[in-house]
């Protein structure tokens, strides 16, 4: 398997350092070792990425992140725990889930993220609980970050938040507290691992989350986040039993209704999709969760 072009010493402008400089200061590989495998890529023409996988040196996971480098495509390797787990895109970018997100991605980019119709917000909404909001919002940001969109990623579940302990992130100040007049945008925090993702935690637990989101401050807020991101997408709360899934449904603009396969109830989906349109959200597709 040829995965790599080039040898430590080498680099170009469009690829910034070469792979044996990046792997250097990523501490995961040695000066020594790094001549070693210059030696066996000048004696018999092998790649450096080839070189380095026959003396034993390097991974092909190695070389996958010296790559992402170059390209601009950050995720985590197996052993960073700085995010949760469940974050595949982050973690195993190269999954066939993820392909499927990916996928997800360019269908969206297609019908609703395009420059020309200037949208920008999308709520993940679903009837129960359970389902996988949380999930597809948070890969889903993540894709879209590994594009090069700078991405907000918002939780507007202000009833069971989770974004905040999938990115391990300060959960003091957030969106509870922006609405409530008791925090400002220093709230939205970035995300050091992926450079173009930054989050919005829910912040407390409020008493009145209904009341909170249905705020004109809301509608401000997002419209004034939408300028300075390029994706924003937004997770909610149980549209099936909270009104306010509905709300930040219409207030983003569109929505993307989502079904947990063996669990969700078709009666419900039907509901929460009518009560959407009726409410005047674009629904922009449907995705069946199989996880």
């Amino acid at each position: 398997m040829h995965l790599a072009e080039t040898s430590i010493l080498a680099t170009t402008p469009s690829a910034g350092a070469s792979i044996g400089a990046i792997l250097i200061d990523a501490g995961r590989l040695t000066p020594e070792n790094a001549e070693r495998i210059l030696r066996l890529q000048k004696e018999q023409g092998k790649r450096f990425g080839d070189a380095a996988i026959e003396l034993g040196l390097l991974s092909e996971d190695d070389i996958r992140f010296a790559l992402s480098s170059q390209f601009d495509y950050p995720y985590l390797s197996a052993g960073d725990s700085s995010l949760s787990a469940e974050l595949v895109a982050a973690y195993k970018p190269h999954s066939a889930s993820v392909e499927h997100l990916r996928a997800l991605r360019s269908q969206l980019m297609l019908r609703w993220f395009d420059n020309e119709l200037n949208h920008k917000a999308l709520a993940i909404v679903s009837p129960g609980a359970r389902e996988g909001r949380s999930f597809i919002a948070a890969n889903l940001a993540i894709v879209f970050s590994q594009l090069g969109e700078r991405t907000l990623l918002i939780d507007a579940d202000l009833r069971h938040p989770r974004q905040h302990e999938l990115f391990k992130l300060d959960n003091s100040a957030g969106l509870s507290g922006l609405l409530a007049g008791r925090n400002g945008a220093e709230g939205v925090q970035r995300v050091a691992s992926l450079r173009s993702l930054a989050v919005l935690p829910a912040g407390a637990v409020p008493p009145n989350p209904q009341e909170l989101l249905g705020r004109p401050i809301f509608a401000e807020t997002l419209a004034r986040l939408a300028r300075d991101f390029d994706v924003v997408i937004i997770d909610t709360p149980a549209g099936g039993s909270y009104a306010e899934a509905q709300t930040v449904a219409v207030r983003a603009g569109a929505a993307l209704l989502l079904a947990r396969q063996n669990q969700s109830s078709v009666p419900q989906l039907l509901a929460l999709k009518r009560s959407l349109e009726l409410a005047g959200a674009t629904l922009v597709g449907s995705v069946l969760n199989d996880a």
